[in-house]
């Protein structure tokens, strides 16, 4: 692959990237858990994918010696069968982050008696639990 596209997929390691996503000085990816998505045929021939590169003919690499193409000369479908997936995982990521962050506050009335915020407290201080993700 010549350029970093905006999404890469890694087909042996199952796994989808964008690129420079969420102001990342570099891409956030996921392992996408999906045999059968992963497993269709139409994929059977795909080492990796690159997409939304400057050079749109080096977008798809191909396990064999077939020469490198643009995503829709690959005929694969849309690149959202990608970025949906990633979408979803992201947003298990964030609603992750935002579970695992409550901070224990000091009782004003009890000195050295701890609590856990409150969600009030906690969407005060974070905002809502992330509800939809979509790129």
């Amino acid at each position: 692959m010549a350029a970093k596209g905006n999404w890469t997929i890694v087909f042996d390691d199952k796994l989808v990237i964008k690129n420079y996503a969420e102001g990342a000085s570099e891409g956030i990816g996921y392992p996408i858990d999906d045999d059968a998505f992963w497993n269709d045929t139409k994929f059977s021939n795909i080492w990796a994918i690159q997409y939304g590169t400057s050079n749109t003919s080096d977008e798809v690499e191909y396990r064999d010696t077939t020469p490198h193409s643009s995503f829709a000369e690959a005929n694969i479908g849309e690149i959202s069968q990608f970025s949906n997936k990633w979408d979803a995982a992201h947003l298990a990521q964030l609603q992750s982050n935002w579970d695992n962050n409550t901070l224990s506050i000091e009782d004003p009335a009890d000195s050295g008696t701890f609590r856990d915020e409150t969600e009030a407290e906690k969407i005060t201080r974070l905002g809502a639990r992330p509800t939809s993700y979509s790129s």
